[in-house]
């Protein structure tokens, strides 16, 4: 029998556009359940100023859009019966502060005065529960790797934001891989540092998990020790003993992490600090994220590697979070600034 190799080739076509057209279909799914999309607010504040939402513009040539100098913080508001409160605010306007000395960009507001401008900045947005922005950057002024003749401006914008890895993350949990990327190293750009540099590496991470059908993506440094997530610290629990990297292995010193450490502890429950790899996860009893975006999400495989549903002592954790964050805890109080 003779072959057709046009017919032969046509169908081998058919094949790889099929395929391609349902890998494109569920990156799309994908991307949707997990879309950090922008809902516009009324106004932002800059520079000491509440402006409207479509005036806070900045320059193309501005330093920060070329050269990833910025630093910022991710900050939530929680609305319950007795009004509107931000999860330690305080806090993390401290590390703002911090990660701009870090990178010698001198900022012109204390952390005090940045965190009056974010409660004015949700009030007059007339959000009772949001997710807050604030950034500092090089704006326009120079080029060159050198940035200390450009400007520094900072903004605090505010939005609608509901669960960061998907509508039934908080719930199900989800499932993630190790990235073939490695954490930046300390003494490139260091964890200490929430700038808007690192974040390139978070990305290239992410996409590539998504891209392979997780949720999300654990980095390790280049020892080969378990890090982080791409904008989340990570957990496991073991016989009953909760586990998290130590900041020396580059992971960023995350507040939500800090919390849940400390309401772990207050439980009863043992913590250690320590370095973890790959095979400690996949052994683990329970797995989980924080941070202000993830807020306090399960893992339930990671590698292909089944952990199972939300366990226990994860679920027990994320409710007393949720509880200290909404303000029905009042040993955790002093952790809120209410607007």
């Amino acid at each position: 029998m003779r072959i057709n190799a046009n017919s032969h080739k046509k169908g081998r076509n058919s094949v790889q556009c099929k395929f391609k057209f349902e890998f494109s279909r569920r990156l799309s799914v994908r991307e949707e359940e997990n879309m950090a999309s922008i809902v516009e607010a009324k106004y932002i504040w800059k520079n000491g100023e509440l402006i409207a939402w479509a005036d806070a513009t900045t320059h193309v040539l501005s330093h920060a859009l070329h050269y990833g100098t910025a630093v910022f913080e991710g900050i939530r508001c929680y609305g319950n019966e007795k009004g509107s409160a931000v999860f330690r605010l305080r806090d993390h306007m401290k590390r703002l502060v911090r990660s701009a000395n870090m990178i010698l960009m001198p900022m012109a507001y204390t952390a005090d005065e940045l965190t009056d401008a974010t409660l004015e900045t949700i009030r007059i947005n007339g959000f009772s529960t949001c997710y807050i922005r604030p950034l500092a950057y090089r704006g326009y002024g120079a080029v060159g790797v050198n940035p200390r003749s450009a400007p520094v401006d900072v903004i605090i914008a505010v939005w609608p934001w509901d669960a960061y890895l998907g509508a039934t993350a908080l719930e199900q949990g989800v499932a993630v891989g190790i990235s073939s990327w490695r954490q930046r190293s300390v003494n490139s750009i260091p964890g200490a540092v929430k700038s808007s540099a690192s974040y390139l590496n978070s990305g290239l991470a992410n996409m590539e998990a998504q891209d392979h059908g997780y949720s999300e993506a654990i980095l390790l440094n280049e020892a080969g020790l378990v890090v982080e997530g791409s904008g989340e610290n990570i957990f496991s629990i073991r016989d009953s003993i909760i586990y998290t990297p130590p900041v020396s292995d580059g992971c960023l010193e995350g507040l939500t992490r800090n919390s849940v450490i400390q309401i772990a502890r207050d439980l009863g429950y043992t913590v250690h600090e320590r370095s973890l790899v790959r095979t400690d996860l996949y052994c683990a009893d329970e797995v989980f994220f924080t941070g202000t975006a993830a807020e306090l999400t399960p893992i339930n495989a990671v590698d292909n590697r089944a952990i199972g549903k939300p366990g226990p002592i994860t679920l027990q954790l994320q409710k007393r979070f949720f509880e200290a964050a909404s303000g029905t805890l009042p040993e955790y109080d002093h952790w809120l600034s209410w607007v």
